[in-house]
């Protein structure tokens, strides 16, 4: 998932596109059992809305609405994270799976904490 990080061109348009496509192969490997099929598509729903939300935030018509948009991919990040928690619990044979899935969650949501915090120090009173 994250290997030759330093040898490839940074581009997180892509990363959070890979990162939904890993999702949708990781979860079609979960049991659908009662339990897991309201979790698969709570997961589904936020994994995939950060590159989503990403997109629309780089088409932002304003740095007000590019702010709110990274805001929501931070959340869905968040989000995610606790959804693979859950899964995990209830599907311990892919905690590993989780793990590694959960570090890119949780690499994504600093990510946009720091372009947060860099948005807002640029010019506050305009966003």
């Amino acid at each position: 998932m994250n290997e030759n990080k330093t040898n490839q061109k940074y581009d997180l348009e892509e990363r959070t596109a890979k990162f939904g496509e890993d999702m949708v192969d990781f979860v079609k490997t979960i049991e659908k059992s009662e339990i897991n099929r309201p979790l698969i598509n709570q997961i589904i729903r936020s994994a995939t809305s950060i590159g989503a939300n990403y997109m629309e935030a780089n088409g932002a018509g304003s740095k007000k609405d590019f702010r709110n948009k990274i805001c929501i991919c931070k959340k869905e990040a968040r989000e995610t994270k606790y959804w693979l928690r859950i899964i995990s619990k209830a599907n311990s044979e892919k905690l590993d799976n989780c793990r590694l899935l959960w570090q890119e969650a949780h690499e994504l949501t600093l990510i946009f904490s720091k372009i947060i915090i860099s948005s807002t120090n640029q010019n506050p009173e305009k966003i």
